[in-house]
């Protein structure tokens, strides 16, 4: 009769039953009972109450009964710790047991069983086997000491468990290495700095013995710790190399791919000159391929970390294109990632075959499939120069099949080899325009305009074909609108005569009829353009556009770097590093390997960093860098294994949309502006370029001063200019600061609340219902995002979180967003989320802008706001006047700004109280001929100290303030948060 019985029974009475069982005298009827006790706890009774009872069972030399009390211990110690007690000195006993398989069953229970009071009875024993004559207990206790540095690491250290450790390398049993080896990786990814892992060549070479002789799981162990050393020249690497070669043929695909990861690292010191490199190039690639024999999802894995070798090393399978065609019983996410290793291994010697394959997918019946295949053709054309020709021929033939999402991708990737290869293949668009009806999809729809547009003087009825657009132009997407707009306007400035009306009426309906504020901006920009300076319209809009490349799609090379060392995990399934993905992970700090050096250097992956930042200089802000910062690498929603994200849109040029979906409102308009108010006469047309211009007489708030979010556009249209820092001043500035001494003092720290009215962040209309208006405030030395959610949706919203992008002064969220209740359909909740100032830094344009991702159950929104730089002025930001003088002179005069506050009828002492309220102190004042002049200081929760010298004249309402900073590029800040105090 099998176990099953011991689950079945659900009588009344049961646990008094049991305990006179556990107390009988025969052994057989102990061990039924026992097994029934473990039976109804796995079943989620509560049978804790037996404790005692079964711990007395420990004492017996049935190896059976022992592990049925151990595996109870296990689960009741930590909530009977007084009682598990009574077990200890069953342990010790039984850690010295003569037989092994007791001693390890023992050490291995006494490691499960996290209990503070008991961990200190456990050394002796732990001790004892770890020095066992038996390898099987050796193994076991090496585990376990990594098991009690989780629960106790201070312990461990004390006791020199971590010695022993280290010790057990140089064992002579494989598994025992192995497992020595995962116990210090284990500890060391806890404590990354600890460097347990000392490798050195003859532990190295301890570790590859061991390799040959250990169980498959103990080659991984010993792989990993392999890939975080660092050979010290290129014989070493080749010698390491030749010894780990041989487990590429192994039957475990984890002891491949940990193969791999360490032969391509190791690949780096080698000379590429070397005969042994070509031959290692050579093995690398039949294990890969067998890799894909196996099932789907083993396929899967291995697809996705191909492809970061591919994107690494193409040269290890430029050979094997044949193992990724496409199979017609492959699951579509095989079938995707097989497509996009393809494009990667295109090359001019293998096009023919790849665009022959490829042409035979875009008749599959899998309509995603085909959408990608007809892509891939566009990216092979892109790509492989030579094979242009051919591939606009198989497009052009995949049109004439008259299947509608076939014609409409191809659309799509011609528009963009006709940007890789201006006026080579336009011969092929009136066969596009013979299609223009069947195009419903917005993307398809944009291209077409486009390429209508940006070839209008070659079609002879432009004008017709976008006006047929434009009759149902507000049903069309915003993709499809501001495309049209465009197109438009360059049809005007190549056909002017013939075209007056239409661009009439493409300015009105995108300026008068719309209240998408980014098609408004291009219509005003447009309108403001044509009217003006037609010659300028015709440089801005008819310029030389930059060519584009294929390989928009690669991974950035450091995080490819960083996702070799992880090859064969998870992290190089998703494509992201462990941190992105795993909760408080820090990963293991895997060593660069650099070509040819005798040395190498280690070197973090983790370069961006919260510590990192909070450590640099604080007068120095990072550089933005390339993309829009972290928010890319947000992971708010949890990663999933399927295969990649759809291209991006061939529109969106400018910007890779790595957040799928979102990226524009961090690129573009991310507060929507205020209404431009409409007027009531009938705006002039644009002039044709033979005409006066007589520009619509809008003025500069009316056209609105962030047109498309842009401050640099808003500046040539009438906004507003900044102040101007002059370069040198009439007067100077630090003539009479020797006196300070003289002079009266300050003022104590305020204690009042800091916070401007609120504004809307993030309207209703671009997050599916959810509107967030906010501000900022600084109470009592905190800083606060306070925010009013309102629900203007019909569903009710739950389950919110918040997360911002790298920024200036790294402030992030010091806790998570506080919305406990769901949030009902015309409902709406304050929220007040305090801010710390220790995140990750990146300087950002401009530089107090904050980048934030909010998440419900939704979807993920993004926007942008910006804070006032005064809420990170700290209470202690008051300077002694000795050191307030030596560092004003200290400053270069280089840094220093000028800044006219107009309109301003405050005396010195009222202003000087206002200013306090911000946090910025006087630290003396002092009266020249008439004009008041208050020395003041200020200094940022980075650090960052602002020196003020502000001149009040009696009389005069225009204040001037003379900035001194070491990072001069607060001081435009520090000006607006002056005026805006002053003026409020």
């Amino acid at each position: 009769m099998t176990d099953s019985k011991y689950f079945t029974t659900t009588k009344k009475g049961e646990i008094f039953e049991l305990k006179a069982e556990l107390n009988s005298d025969k052994k057989e009827k102990k061990k039924e009972a026992v097994k029934k006790v473990i039976a109804s706890m796995t079943v989620g009774k509560d049978v804790s109450a037996l404790f005692p009872d079964v711990v007395n069972c420990m004492q017996t030399d049935n190896l059976e009964l022992k592990k049925l009390v151990y595996l109870y211990l296990m689960n009741y110690a930590k909530s009977q710790p007084d009682m598990a007690i009574m077990a200890v000195n069953t342990f010790v006993k039984d850690c010295e047991d003569p037989n092994p398989l007791i001693r390890a069953l023992a050490v291995r229970t006494m490691g499960c069983i996290r209990v503070d009071k008991i961990t200190e009875y456990l050394c002796e024993p732990l001790r004892k086997c770890l020095k066992d004559e038996d390898p099987y207990v050796r193994k076991t206790a090496a585990v376990c000491v990594a098991k009690l540095h989780d629960i106790n690491a201070q312990l461990v250290e004390d006791q020199g468990f971590l010695d022993t450790l280290k010790d057990l390398i140089s064992d002579s049993n494989p598994m025992v290495v192995a497992n020595a080896v995962a116990a210090l990786s284990e500890i060391a990814e806890s404590h990354p700095n600890s460097n347990l892992l000392d490798l050195n060549p003859q532990t190295i070479n301890k570790l590859l013995t061991a390799l040959n002789e250990c169980t498959e799981w103990g080659q991984i162990f010993i792989l990993d710790c392999l890939a975080n050393y660092t050979p010290r020249d290129d014989r070493e690497s080749q010698s390491i190399c030749e010894r780990v070669t041989p487990r590429l043929s192994h039957a475990n695909s984890a002891v491949v791919l940990s193969a791999v990861k360490v032969l391509m690292k190791f690949m780096e010191m080698l000379p590429k000159d070397l005969d042994y490199y070509g031959t290692l190039l050579k093995k690398l690639a039949p294990p890969l391929v067998t890799l894909l024999s196996a099932e789907p999802e083993l396929q899967y894995v291995a697809l996705r970390n191909i492809n970061l070798i591919v994107q690494r090393r193409p040269e290890i399978l430029k050979h094997e294109m044949k193992v990724f065609f496409v199979k017609y019983n492959d699951p579509i996410y095989v079938k995707l990632e097989k497509l996009d290793i393809m494009i990667r291994l295109a090359s001019q010697a293998n096009i023919a075959q790849v665009l022959a394959e490829l042409k035979e997918y875009a008749t599959e019946v899998d309509v995603d499939f085909v959408r990608k295949a007809v892509r891939a053709i566009g990216r092979c054309a892109i790509k492989v120069e030579q094979s242009a020709e051919r591939c606009v021929s198989t497009l052009l033939d995949l049109i004439q099949t008259k299947v509608n999402y076939v014609v409409q991708e191809a659309i799509v990737v011609i528009k963009d080899i006709f940007r890789k290869y201006p006026n080579k293949y336009e011969s092929v668009i009136a066969t596009l325009c013979e299609n223009l009806d069947s195009l419903d999809e917005p993307e398809a729809r944009a291209a077409m305009i486009w390429i209508v547009g940006e070839y209008a003087e070659r079609i002879d009825n432009a004008d017709e074909l976008l006006e047929s657009f434009l009759e149902g132009f507000h049903d069309e997407s915003t993709q499809v609108q501001l495309q049209l707009l465009t197109a438009i306007v360059k049809l005007f400035l190549k056909k002017p005569t013939e075209t007056q009306e239409l661009v009439q009426q493409v300015l009105s309906l995108a300026t008068q009829d719309s209240d998408n504020p980014d098609l408004r901006d291009r219509g005003y920009i447009y309108w403001r353009l044509l009217s003006t300076d037609p010659v300028a319209a015709k440089e801005v809009v008819l310029a030389e556009k930059p060519l584009i490349s294929e390989e928009t799609d690669l991974i950035e090379p450091t995080l490819l770097e960083e996702l070799i060392c992880h090859i064969g995990t998870l992290a190089s399934v998703y494509h992201k590093p462990p941190s992105a993905f795993v909760e408080g992970s820090r990963g293991v700090q895997h060593k660069r390997i650099t070509g040819n050096v005798g040395s190498g250097e280690s070197e973090s992956p983790d370069t961006g960093s919260a510590a990192g930042a909070s450590e640099a200089p604080p007068a120095v802000i990072q550089s933005q860098g390339d993309l829009l910062g972290d928010l890319l690498n947000l992971d708010l929603t949890p990663p999933t294994a399927t295969g990649p994200p759809p291209p991006t849109s061939g529109m969106q040029m400018g910007a890779m949309d790595l957040l799928g979906g979102g990226l524009d409102s961090l690129m573009g308009d991310e507060s929507e502006p205020p209404p431009i108010p409409q007027r009531t006469d009938t705006p002039q047309s644009p002039q044709l370029p033979n005409q006066s211009p007589s520009p619509p007489d809008y003025s500069p708030t009316e056209l609105g001063g962030d047109l498309g979010g842009s401050s640099a556009m808003g500046a040539g249209f009438g906004a507003p200019t900044p102040a101007a820092m002059p370069a040198s001043f009439n007067a100077p500035v630090s003539g009479g600061l020797d006196d300070l001494f003289d002079l009266g003092g300050g003022v104590g720290i305020p204690t009042g609340v800091n916070s401007a009215p609120k504004a809307v962040w993030l309207p209703a209309m671009k997050a599916k219902g959810l509107e967030i208006t906010g501000t900022f405030a600084r109470r009592a030395g905190v800083i606060q995002m306070e925010m009013t959610l309102n629900n203007k949706a019909m569903s009710i919203m739950t389950d919110f979180a918040i997360q911002f992008n790298r920024n200036s002064f790294g402030l992030a969220p010091a806790g998570p967003l506080q919305i406990l209740t769901p949030l009902g359909p015309n409902q709406s909740i304050e929220v007040a989320l305090p801010l710390s100032t220790v995140g990750p830094v990146m300087k950002m344009d401009p530089l107090n802008n904050l980048q934030v991702a909010v998440k419900n159950n939704i979807d993920v929104f993004y926007f942008s706001c910006q804070y006032p730089i005064n809420m990170l002025f700290v209470e202690d930001g008051k300077m002694e006047r000795q050191v307030f003088l030596a560092t004003w002179k200290d400053i270069p005069n280089d840094n220093e700004s000028q800044f006219q506050i107009k309109d301003c009828h405050l005396n010195s002492d009222a202003a000087s109280n206002k200013l306090q309220g911000s946090n910025i102190f006087t630290i003396a004042k002092r009266t020249v001929e008439g004009q008041d002049m208050l020395y003041q200081s200020m200094k940022l929760s980075n650090g960052i100290w602002v020196l003020a010298e502000l001149r009040v004249q009696a009389g005069n309402p225009n204040y001037t303030v003379s900035l001194k900073c070491r990072a001069p590029e607060v001081s435009q800040c520090v000006f607006q948060t002056y005026e805006a105090a002053l003026k409020n």
